[in-house]
């Protein structure tokens, strides 16, 4: 058994599976006390058993569906009694609802995704975020999604969820600057967890298996950011691509390319003229305009750009293009070549 302890305890919301449960094992095996939140007792007990074991964890169990209103002042009150102090609250827990909105979804359902994805989030949050910045000191991390920044079509109330994640954990980050607490956002693009199944959508074309992220690597790359501070991170270069470019495209087209991700596989052939737009799209203006977002602020000030830089870029657009042209021969030459080109440019743009 492997035991070393950091005396701070990590409390983590929909530790059961998935990103949440590979969270858990990061923040075990660092030597970090455990408070896990979920609805399956089961999968909890044998996860704190599995860590005891293997690393010496102390876990405290809280058996609680965040779908019911009451449950994050349970949950407070009960790490209160405890005496326990949350040094890092992991807000993972969240689920979606697939179907067009207007006919075909349950209300029900979504309201519950709202409840839990943001309401019970924002709860949590109140209640712990006041001790941490009484302390000046304090961690969390915040489950938000590629369409934190891209529209979500067939999972419409989903995706707006993780829209306000983005934009309440930035407010609230700004508002805290001044103490040692700090705020992550993780989005992760699609990954390989029992997401789709809960919201029936197994079937769908973005939830291929071979297409979809590791959770353990999604949560290897959350984990490193918050402990190192940072506001937020985009697990994988793929979706690094996409987030980038979702800043520069209308939100029509990107909605358009998300539907398409959304089809459930057995429908009619993927529209051809829409790849090739897209990808036409993306190659250009991800080698000509990914500047706008570099690591030196993300400002759009053509004057602080050096004549030098500016030809550079007016080079690479310019390439893009002709390079695009060609690439109308065949969609899947144009998709091969413009996700290379999006790799090249994210990795020396945003590294």
């Amino acid at each position: 058994m492997e035991e070393h302890k950091n005396g701070k305890t990590a409390l983590i919301t929909g530790a059961s599976s998935g990103i949440g449960q590979e969270l858990t094992r990061l923040f075990a095996k660092d030597g970090y006390n455990l408070v896990l939140v979920g609805r399956n007792q089961e999968s909890l007990e044998q996860l704190a058993s599995n860590f005891h074991n293997q690393y010496g964890t102390q876990t405290t169990i809280l058996t609680k569906d965040l779908a019911n209103t009451s449950a994050p002042e349970e949950i407070y009150a009960e790490t209160q009694q405890k005496s326990i102090q949350v040094d890092v609250l992991v807000n993972d827990a969240g689920f979606g609802e697939y179907g067009q909105f207007a006919t075909e979804t349950d209300l029900q359902k979504e309201l519950s995704v709202i409840q839990v994805n943001a309401t019970a989030l924002v709860h949590l949050t109140k209640l712990y975020l006041n001790d941490m910045v009484s302390r000046n000191e304090g961690k969390i991390l915040m489950l938000g999604s590629e369409v934190s920044v891209i529209p979500n079509p067939l999972m419409a109330v989903y995706g707006a969820t993780k829209a306000f994640i983005k934009s309440f954990s930035e407010a609230i980050r700004n508002e805290v600057k001044h103490t040692n607490v700090t705020i992550t956002v993780l989005m992760p693009g699609a990954t390989n967890t029992n997401f789709f199944k809960v919201a029936g959508a197994e079937n769908i074309k973005g939830a291929d298996p071979q297409k979809t992220a590791s959770p353990a690597d999604v949560a290897k790359e959350g984990y490193e950011a918050l402990m190192q501070g940072k506001d937020h991170v985009v697990a994988g270069w793929m979706n690094k691509a996409r987030v980038a470019v979702a800043h520069i495209l209308p939100d029509p087209l990107l909605a358009a390319n998300v539907r398409r991700d959304m089809t459930p596989k057995d429908q009619a052939e993927e529209d051809q003229k829409n790849v090739i737009t897209i990808a036409v799209l993306t190659g250009a203006l991800v080698l000509g305009g990914l500047w706008l977002f570099s690591k030196k602020g993300g400002s759009l000030n053509l004057k602080s750009i050096s004549a030098y830089d500016r030809a550079r870029y007016r080079h690479k657009a310019k390439a893009a293009g002709k390079s695009a042209k060609k690439t109308l021969e065949t969609a899947s030459d144009a998709v091969k070549d413009t996700y290379k080109k999006a790799k090249t440019a994210v990795e020396e743009e945003l590294a």
